[in-house]
């Protein structure tokens, strides 16, 4: 099961997940809430793939390997809109 295999309601489902669990790992203020973790999980997804296969990793291999490739997508996001969004914390 590769993460284009996936039907919508996959994507949405490892999404979330991917969105979820990088919104634990990086601690912001930014993209928050259900429909940002879904959205920042695919875009994850669709990022972490896209750098997997151009640095020769293939296809992510399962259901696992799926929700790895797009949580690491998904942190490499959650950072660049923290980068970008430089309100002051208070």
């Amino acid at each position: 099961m590769d993460f284009f295999d996936l039907d919508p309601i996959g994507w949405a489902l490892l999404g979330f997940l991917a969105g979820g669990l990088s919104s634990w790992l990086i601690r912001g203020r930014a993209a928050r809430g259900c429909l940002a973790n879904i959205l920042v999980g695919i875009l994850g997804g669709l990022i972490g793939g896209t750098l997997a296969k151009s640095t020769g990793f293939g296809d992510a291999g399962g259901l696992l390997g799926s929700l790895f490739v797009a949580l690491l997508g998904s942190v490499l996001l959650r950072l660049a809109i923290e980068f970008v969004d430089r309100r002051p914390r208070t």
